[in-house]
């Protein structure tokens, strides 16, 4: 049976991939993308690789109004989500602060999805989320107090790491809040890709050898999707098709549960 999945980050890199596989399934793909230039693109290449164009929707998640807005055409649109894969996210070069008054990088990678999948958990009960989230997240450790950051002191591979660490964090937390949602998060490698702040972190994930091509990226990402729910550990962090166990900092059920509150403040979720 075709399933619903929303895939965020879904215009480029490992969401798009993903998107194409899910896709080529057979199931009802919604891409969702930031850039208008690039979502057009990948609603063409999931139309080929599935034989239906998926419907596609803008957001910014440096905009809280904007999640907010996509979430009321989804649940307007859809009477099932049967996943939603929570890979939007990046790296931002400089300190910068969104119109909603937090860091970039952390409301961007955590607290926009953060709202997102609580706006639509009506929708996804019984189903499934899986969050992207990264080996780097032993890099920085999110600081539920300071959700606005410190322009004195920061540091962009810190604060993509603490994000990725609140990646990791929801979704244990998820787990033990939302117990009919299955919620996973995973590793996917360091793939080749348009990520990265600034023209050398560009050109190496573009260019190095080694990498990991998106398309298996993506392979995780829909294994993760689609497996038995029973083969899953609920919470658990994924690196390959095994949990892996995260950094300490990344495992503190009660920075966890700190987290989810100051999270829950921050965005009105």
């Amino acid at each position: 049976m075709a399933s619903t999945i929303v895939v965020t980050g879904g215009s480029s890199g490992v969401g798009l991939a993903a998107a194409e596989q899910f896709a080529a399934r057979g199931d009802e793909v919604v891409l969702v993308g930031r850039d208008p230039q690039r979502l057009a693109t990948a609603v063409e290449r999931v139309t080929r690789a599935g034989g239906a164009r998926p419907a596609h929707f803008r957001a910014d998640f440096e905009s809280f109004t904007e999640v907010r807005e996509l979430a009321s055409h989804l649940l307007a649109t859809y009477p099932k989500i049967d996943v939603l894969a929570s890979n939007a996210g990046g790296m931002v070069g400089d300190y910068r602060r969104t119109v909603d008054g937090y860091e970039a990088t952390v409301q961007g990678n955590h607290l926009a999805p953060f709202l997102l999948t609580s706006l639509l958990l009506v929708r996804l009960q019984g189903g499934r989320v899986v969050s992207t989230a990264s080996r780097a997240h032993g890099q920085g450790v999110p600081d539920p107090d300071r959700l606005a950051g410190d322009p004195g002191s920061y540091n962009s591979w810190r604060a993509y790491g603490a994000s990725k660490a609140a990646n990791i964090l929801f979704a244990a937390e998820a787990a033990r809040r939302w117990p009919d949602v299955t919620s996973v998060s995973f590793h996917p490698g360091v793939v080749r890709s348009n990520f990265g702040a600034g023209r050398v972190t560009r050109l190496f994930y573009k260019y190095a050898p080694g990498l990991v091509p998106p398309e298996k990226a993506g392979e995780l990402l829909v294994w993760l999707a689609t497996a038995p729910a029973g083969e899953l550990l609920n919470g658990g962090y994924y690196v390959g098709h095994k949990p892996a166990t995260p950094a300490p900092h990344a495992r503190d059920n009660a920075l966890a549960a700190k987290l989810w509150e100051a999270s829950a403040s921050a965005t009105g979720a």
